[in-house]
C-alpha cells in the first residue's frame, strides 16, 4: 500500500546537501519520490512518496538515521533534539 507523508525540518539547504551526499545517488528501495522544498519561514519540507511503509521505515533504519545521527551527534552530543513529526498523506493516486 502506498505511503506518503510531509514533514517539515529545521535544516539549510546546506545541511541538506550533506545529507543527500551522504546517503549516496542510488534510489532507496520502494521510492517513489521525494520532494525537498524551502520554506519561506525558514527550513525545509520534505514530501515523499513510498510503495510501503515497511520501504520507508527500512530506508530510515538502514541508511537515513545513521547519516542523521551522526551529523546531530556533531552539534548536540548525546542529547539528540527529537525526531520532526510526520503527516500522514492520503495517496489517491501516483503517476
Amino acid at each position: 500500500m502506498t505511503y506518503a507523508f510531509i514533514q517539515d525540518v529545521p535544516i539549510d539547504a546546506v545541511a541538506y546537501e550533506r545529507i543527500r551526499t551522504e546517503l549516496g545517488d542510488e534510489r532507496p528501495e520502494g521510492m517513489v519520490t521525494h520532494l525537498a522544498i524551502e520554506r519561506p519561514e525558514g527550513g525545509l519540507r520534505y514530501i515523499d512518496v513510498w510503495e510501503s511503509e515497511a520501504d520507508w521505515q527500512r530506508f530510515v533504519e538502514e541508511r537515513l538515521h545513521p547519516v542523521v545521527h551522526r551529523m546531530l551527534a556533531e552539534v548536540f552530543g548525546e542529547n539528540l533534539p527529537e525526531e520532526p513529526a510526520l503527516e500522514a498523506i492520503s495517496v489517491l493516486h501516483v503517476w
